[in-house]
């Protein structure tokens, strides 16, 4: 596995670091040891999403930004580099599926919105038919969601972790619920207590 900026930061990207201050501080960065694949780390957060976006690049040099959602542990850790998930029926554009019959490569960004983290994956994808691959087919199953048509793997070549600066907090309703759950059983209590004392200075 290659560091992220061994990939990403190609001689344009490197002239505009160098221009704006901040190639020596990268630099440093690139002279250590890139990770053998996902520590335990990456593989939890990974564990943990519902919902992450691709990116693939069609015939004509067009990037193309695809959101895929399920529920949490629907992208799979296959190995210390890969990564797979089910391809339902959705709506039969197969933008992603077209344009990775021309270039494998891909970019992931997999966010956690309410504790501001962001994992940035550069890979390449392959897609293959379920039927033609029953076993692969029912480790990327997941219950419920219909009947898997297609397999993506994805062989990770690098990722990085991002900055939380800018990125605004979300909450899911199942997260909402969980937070405001104990204020929600404290206002039932006040209530219940308040129909009391209504209830005794009425009598």
């Amino acid at each position: 596995m290659k560091h992220f900026g061994d990939i990403a930061f190609t001689q344009q990207v490197k002239a505009e670091q160098d221009a704006r201050g901040s190639r020596e501080m990268y630099e440093g960065m690139l002279a250590l040891p890139a990770p053998d694949g996902f520590s335990d780390r990456e593989a939890a957060f990974i564990a943990m999403r519902d919902s992450f976006y691709m990116a693939t690049v069609s015939e004509d040099g067009w990037p193309y930004i695809q959101h895929r959602g399920g529920p949490r542990g629907f992208l799979k850790v296959l190995s210390p580099t890969q990564l797979g998930f089910a391809d339902y029926r959705g709506n039969r554009q197969y933008v992603s599926v077209g344009n990775l019959n021309t270039e494998k490569r891909v970019s992931l960004f997999l966010m956690d919105y309410p504790n501001r983290a962001r994992l940035k994956l550069l890979g390449r994808a392959s897609v293959v038919e379920a039927t033609d691959h029953p076993d692969l087919a029912a480790q990327l199953d997941i219950e419920g969601q219909g009947k898997v048509e297609r397999l993506f793997t994805i062989e990770i070549e690098a990722f990085d972790w991002n900055c939380p600066q800018f990125i605004t907090p979300r909450f899911t309703e199942d997260e909402l619920a969980a937070s405001l759950s104990p204020m929600v059983e404290e206002l039932q209590t006040l209530r219940q207590e308040n129909a009391f004392l209504k209830q005794e200075l009425g009598r």
